[in-house]
C-alpha cells in the first residue's frame, strides 16, 4: 500500500489518482482505441500514467506484461486479474480469471485488482474466486483492489437505473471488504432505495432498515457517496470512485466526481476513458485537474 499512496502527484496525501486502461478486453479494443489508436501500444497507457501524474496504473496482464521490465520500477503496476469479454453471442456478463497472481508478482506489480458483478448468477463463484486471489496477494505483500460492480437486469426498475443506487452500491462495497480488499473502487451513486424498489408487491429481497434512507443518508451527492465510505468499514478501506465513460463536458464531469468523493471522506479517482480517449497531452491536463482538487486545501470533508 506504502507503494502506491507514496507515488506521483499525490504522494503522501492520503489520496490516489489511478489510470486504469483494461477496456482493450471489457469494452473491445476497437471500440475503446478507435479514437485514440496510439494506446493499442501499451507503452503509451504507462506513458500516461506518468506523465498525467498517477499514483499507479492499472491494465491487464498482457498490457503491463509486456513493458514491466522497462517501467515496473517506475510507477505502480496493479494488474487486473479477471475481466469480462464481448466475444461469446449473445454477450454475457461473468468475470473470469485471466492468469495468477504470481504471475502479476513475478512482473513487478504492486496491487490486483479484481472485479465481482455482485447481484449477477456468477458472483459466486466470483467471490470465491477473488477471495482465493486476495488471501495469496497479501500473503505476497500486494494490496487488493475490487470493482464492486453490480449486474442484474432487475436492479432497472419503473425507468430507474438502481445499479447507482447508494444502498445497493453501498452494500457491494460492504462484500468487498469483508473479502478483504484494501481499496473498493465503485460508480458514483445517483439515486438511492434500490432495495425500497425491489421489495415492491411480492417479492422480497434483502434486509432494509429505513434508518438507511433517513439518518445514514440524505438525497445529496455527498451524502449519497458517504454512505458507499461508511459501508467500507467506515472509511477504513479506502473508496475510489470511478470517472465514468468520456463525453464533452468530461473536465466538468471529472472535477465534479472528485470533489464529491474527497468531501465524502473518500479516497480518490480512478479515470480512464476520460483520460485516453482524447489526445495525449489532453488526457494529462485531465489527470492533474483531478489530483488538483485533492491538492486543494479548500476543498474538505463536508
Amino acid at each position: 500500500m506504502g507503494n502506491l499512496f507514496g507515488h506521483g502527484r499525490l504522494s503522501n496525501t492520503g489520496y490516489l489518482s489511478i489510470l486504469p486502461i483494461d477496456q482493450g478486453i471489457e469494452h473491445s479494443a476497437g471500440a475503446s482505441f478507435a479514437a485514440n489508436p496510439i494506446y493499442f501500444d501499451p507503452e503509451n497507457i504507462v506513458k500516461l500514467a506518468i506523465e498525467g501524474g498517477c499514483n499507479a496504473v492499472a491494465s491487464t496482464f498482457g498490457v503491463l506484461g509486456a513493458v514491466a521490465r522497462k517501467y515496473a520500477h517506475k510507477i505502480p503496476f496493479i494488474v487486473k486479474i479477471n475481466h469480462n469479454e464481448l466475444l461469446t453471442y449473445p454477450n454475457k456478463s461473468d468475470q473470469v480469471l485471466y492468469g495468477t497472481v504470481r504471475e502479476a508478482w513475478n512482473m513487478g506489480a504492486t496491487a490486483i485488482g479484481a472485479t465481482i458483478y455482485f447481484g449477477s448468477t456468477e458472483s459466486g463463484r466470483q467471490i470465491v474466486e477473488v477471495s482465493q486471489a486476495f488471501e495469496k496477494a497479501h500473503s505476497l505483500g500486494m494490496a487488493t483492489i475490487l470493482w464492486c460492480y453490480l449486474r442484474n437486469d432487475a436492479f432497472k426498475k419503473d425507468g430507474t437505473d438502481f445499479h447507482l443506487s447508494a444502498d445497493l452500491t453501498g452494500q457491494a462495497n460492504h462484500l468487498g471488504v469483508t473479502i478483504e480488499a484494501d481499496i473498493v473502487k465503485q460508480k458514483l451513486p445517483e439515486v438511492n432505495g434500490g432495495y425500497k424498489a425491489l421489495n415492491i408487491g411480492d417479492s422480497s429481497y434483502g434486509k432494509l432498515d429505513a434508518r438507511m434512507y433517513s439518518e445514514l443518508s440524505t438525497d445529496h451527492p455527498i451524502d449519497l457517496c458517504r454512505y458507499q465510505v461508511l459501508n467500507g468499514y467506515a472509511g477504513r478501506a479506502g473508496l475510489i470512485n470511478s470517472g465514468g465513460a468520456s463525453g464533452k463536458h468530461d473536465f466538468e464531469e471529472a472535477i465534479r466526481t472528485a470533489v464529491i468523493n474527497k468531501r465524502a471522506g473518500g479516497t480518490g479517482l480512478i479515470s480512464g476513458r476520460k483520460a485516453f480517449q482524447r489526445p495525449f497531452n489532453e488526457g494529462v491536463e485531465l489527470l492533474h485537474t483531478i489530483q488538483d482538487v485533492y491538492l486543494m486545501d479548500d476543498v474538505t470533508i463536508a
